[in-house]
């Protein structure tokens, strides 16, 4: 049977796989900043760690009520058809065709999704769309990834009557730290946020129930739940109405 209004929504969360130190240990391991589940936590979800090994994508997305794309390195430009740009490096092939296979299945269910940062730019490369490999040479300045390890804050220019403007008003701040942004932007996805100097903070996709894109980093401000909170509560709604698993 399909699942209770008031059960949890299950999210998903893609994860890295990265070379690791914490205790007495040196080891490849999958890992994710604390501040996403906390995030999905907070929102009332039960959030789910997405290994990028294995496959049985169409099995997995049965098992989720909505899935939240994470940040992370470069997406391979081979992926878009364009050679790499020099700044275009740590690619992670094997995260790539984990995600855009996952992906996949989840908009063949209409799941709810949320893409953050890296996020947005599988959402956008999966769907036909190309990245700019290199915003700096775009828009004179590397306001939007300030320095290593350290968010800028970029205030966001949303569309009215967007879904995410509804989620989040006209205008907010986003925290973000990239140096590539969407180019041409995929059929099926509408530009809905710029920043000041016009580089696009934000897609949705205007056929389908919640799948969203944002070139910031919602879940790095932890007095806004808004737009996690609003994955969460369509993720609800899809459980409610979904094929038993």
């Amino acid at each position: 049977m399909a699942s209770n209004a008031s059960d949890p929504p299950v999210i998903g969360i893609t994860t890295y796989a990265e070379r690791t130190r914490f205790g007495i240990w040196d080891l490849d391991a999958m890992v994710l900043p604390r501040t996403y589940p906390d995030t999905v936590v907070r929102a009332g979800g039960i959030p789910v760690l997405l290994p990028p090994i294995g496959t049985g994508f169409a099995e997995l997305v049965r098992r989720l009520d909505g899935l939240l794309l994470s940040g992370g390195a470069d997406v391979d430009p081979a992926r878009y058809q364009q050679p790499a740009h020099p700044e275009t490096t740590g690619l992670r092939p094997d995260r790539d065709g984990y995600e855009f296979a996952l992906l996949a299945e989840a908009m063949a269910v209409d799941l709810p999704i949320l893409a953050v940062c890296r996020g947005t730019q599988v959402l956008n490369a999966a769907l036909g769309g190309t990245l700019s490999q290199h915003v700096p040479e775009a828009v004179g300045h590397d306001g939007h990834r300030p320095q290593p390890g350290t968010f800028a804050t970029n205030n966001v220019h949303l569309t009215p009557n967007s879904r995410v403007s509804t989620i989040v008003g006209q205008q907010t701040e986003g925290r973000c730290h990239h140096h590539q942004a969407l180019d041409k932007v995929a059929d099926t996805l509408t530009v809905v946020g710029t920043a000041d100097d016009g580089t696009i903070e934000a897609v949705e996709a205007p056929d389908r129930a919640f799948v969203i894109g944002v070139q910031w980093h919602p879940e790095e401000n932890n007095t806004d739940d808004r737009l996690v909170t609003a994955l969460v509560t369509a993720a609800r709604t899809y459980a409610t109405q979904r094929e038993p698993r």
